[in-house]
């Protein structure tokens, strides 16, 4: 019966994947340049995601989503990443704003969040960092939320929120216990139109420019006290949760992007002549080419076994998700850059995509924990942590 159920699942997976890979061909990749060039939120593709159930692959069919693994679910952003890095974070950020309703949520808030989100009719985002914290995102956090009966006043500023302009649903973390520190952060959810709750500066990016990155502000923002996910004090510990699913969220899309930057360069090896052959046939090229496939390749291995440690809630899932974006945000960058020099002059053209994939692959080595943090995680899993007096 478990061969029977996993056949099926398999099959299931291979069915979306092969609709997914269409919908990138036909649709997704010939709009990606004008995404890029235009710096505008995709629409068309979001709707295009949602009428194909793409927004709400890892949320239980009890809330409206699919129910799919999270290893489907990194696949998928790995397909859409392969074409265009912003389409890709429509459904990475997607699963990212409601991770932790979906990790610290009452039923109630589950069922009044969750199958919006998973249809697409509305969008998620998550608001952690402030200007202040960069890394030490938790601990040096300003923005307070101050309990008033039945509800909570936020005051605050969040940056680098990204599709946080046009976000319905917001994910946000504030201190609410000012003297513990880190363990004093509470998570809330906040809704578009909620009064004091207004959008700042759009940031202007070398690269994903299609999603937007932008500042949320809060002042004197009232929000129900219904709203807050979980109890006063365990935003720190749902973050960490969130992190270990986010984290591989990241990899996909770094992965996908030096796969389609790795496509692109081959095949143009395969069709530039020099010297009488095509370039691909000489050793300078074609060397590199073997080590950006092999560097491609160990990756996705190390992402996909990511993947299946939090579809099994292994205990070491933090360290499997820090390994994966760590290894993909790296090969993306060193990938998408030799793609760029496999095409000489070209590669450096904005009439080709390999230098916006370049472009688009430096965030992944930042975001959603920077490459010295997960050296940071992986590290401290195998040594331990210091211990202060």
């Amino acid at each position: 019966m478990a061969v029977m159920v996993q056949q099926q699942a398999d099959d299931e997976e291979a069915m979306m994947l092969s609709v997914v890979r269409d919908l990138v061909r036909e649709k997704v990749a010939p709009r990606a340049a004008q995404i890029d060039e235009t710096e505008e939120f995709p629409w068309d593709i979001k709707e295009l995601f949602a009428q194909n159930d793409l927004m709400g692959i890892p949320i239980p069919t009890e809330y409206g989503g699919l129910g799919g693994t999270f290893l489907t679910y990194v696949k998928v952003v790995e397909e859409i990443a392969k074409a265009c890095a912003s389409s890709s974070l429509i459904v990475a950020v997607q699963e990212l704003g409601m991770l932790p309703i979906l990790i610290g949520g009452s039923e109630e808030q589950k069922r009044r969040f969750l199958p919006s989100i998973a249809s697409g009719e509305k969008i998620a985002a998550y608001a952690l960092t402030e200007a202040s914290s960069g890394s030490d995102a938790l601990g040096s956090m300003r923005t307070r939320a101050t309990r008033n009966g039945d509800t909570y006043t936020l005051d605050g500023q969040k940056i680098w929120i990204t599709n946080g302009s046009v976000a319905d649903v917001v994910c946000v973390f504030a201190v609410t216990d000012p003297a513990a520190g880190s363990r004093g952060v509470t998570a809330f959810v906040v809704e578009k139109g909620t009064s004091g709750f207004v959008v700042g500066k759009k940031e202007r990016k070398m690269g994903i420019r299609g999603s937007p990155t932008v500042e949320l502000i809060f002042d004197n923002c009232v929000i129900p006290a219904a709203n807050r996910i979980g109890e006063e004090g365990e935003g720190f510990k749902i973050a960490m949760k969130v992190l270990d699913k986010s984290r591989p969220g990241i990899a996909a899309q770094a992965l996908g992007i030096a796969a389609g930057a790795l496509d692109y360069a081959t095949n143009y090896a395969k069709e530039r002549v020099a010297f009488g052959k095509p370039i691909g046939q000489h050793q300078g090229v074609g060397f590199m080419l073997a080590d950006m496939l092999t560097e491609v390749e160990s990756a996705r291995m190390l992402l996909y076994e990511a993947a299946r440690k939090c579809d099994a809630g292994s205990s070491d899932v933090s360290l499997w998700a820090s390994m994966a974006k760590l290894k993909c945000g790296d090969v993306a960058m060193s990938v998408t850059t030799d793609a760029v020099q496999v095409l000489g002059g070209f590669g450096y053209s904005s009439e080709y995509p390999v230098e916006r994939m370049m472009r688009d692959a430096k965030i992944t080595q930042i975001y959603e924990g920077t490459q010295q943090i997960q050296r940071l995680v992986i590290s401290r899993a195998m040594v331990g942590k210091a211990k202060t007096s």
